[in-house]
């Protein structure tokens, strides 16, 4: 499997004193959103990280965790769809796409290598305990996505929720087969949309027959740093 780190967002929910760095640079506990990852993408010999807003200030973080760097010189008027096709010429199997403003278990890795040739998407059943210390019940249905699987393929990923939270939530990774990921490319083309969002895309993909996606259901731990608060919430975690 090769490896696709998604890195060229600015961050805009942050506040600006943080918007100084990349994203993926936020100090957790004073260690960076990205080193977290490191323990993770060492299990890959082939990784590659998309940059774009301030790439030059992740220089001695993509020499430390041995990554390839390709840059999203448009990252301005595009969002991470745009930065994952960015690595079309640089292919040869599988990939794993995975955000960097993340903390997870690097034991993932395990649910994403096991099943060849299949995309694999882990969902999260322990996500609620999490996001219950991030933010209110109200901001919580304002926030979270809905995901719903049926016979263990994910239907439906980046809807609104009315009232029902959702069993699952996207951890931000995932495992695309070689073909698919042309397939989804060329799907992007015709959409002609540069700033759709990653699960919104997924899930046209899913609903238009494009691609399936399996489930794998974990209760490992993640978190996600979108915000100030976020961030201190998940400083106390760790």
């Amino acid at each position: 499997m090769q490896l696709i780190l998604l890195a060229a967002g600015m961050g805009n929910r942050l506040p600006k004193y943080l918007r100084k760095d990349p994203k993926c640079m936020v100090k957790i506990n004073n260690k960076c959103v990205i080193e977290y990852l490191e323990e993770f993408t060492k299990k890959f010999k082939n990784k590659t990280i998309i940059t774009g807003y301030k790439s030059y200030k992740l220089k001695e973080i993509i020499k430390k965790l041995n990554l390839n760097e390709i840059r999203n010189n448009h990252y301005k008027k595009t969002n991470m769809v745009y930065s994952m096709f960015r690595a079309k010429n640089i292919l040869k199997k599988e990939i794993v796409i995975c955000y960097t403003d993340i903390i997870f278990d690097p034991k993932i890795y395990l649910q994403l290598s096991k099943k060849k040739n299949q995309n694999i998407m882990p969902i999260n059943k322990n996500w609620l305990n999490v996001w219950k210390g991030r933010m209110s019940k109200k901001m919580i249905l304002k926030d979270a996505e809905n995901l719903t699987v049926n016979n263990n393929y994910i239907t439906s990923i980046g809807e609104k929720i009315s009232k029902k939270l959702p069993k699952y939530q996207f951890m931000g990774i995932i495992k695309i087969k070689y073909k698919d990921y042309f397939k989804l490319k060329k799907y992007f083309l015709k959409l002609k949309n540069n700033r759709i969002d990653f699960t919104s895309f997924i899930n046209k993909a899913i609903k238009n027959k494009i691609i399936k996606v399996k489930s794998s259901i974990t209760t490992r731990y993640w978190y996600e740093i979108d915000n100030i608060k976020d961030k201190k919430f998940v400083e106390k975690s760790l």
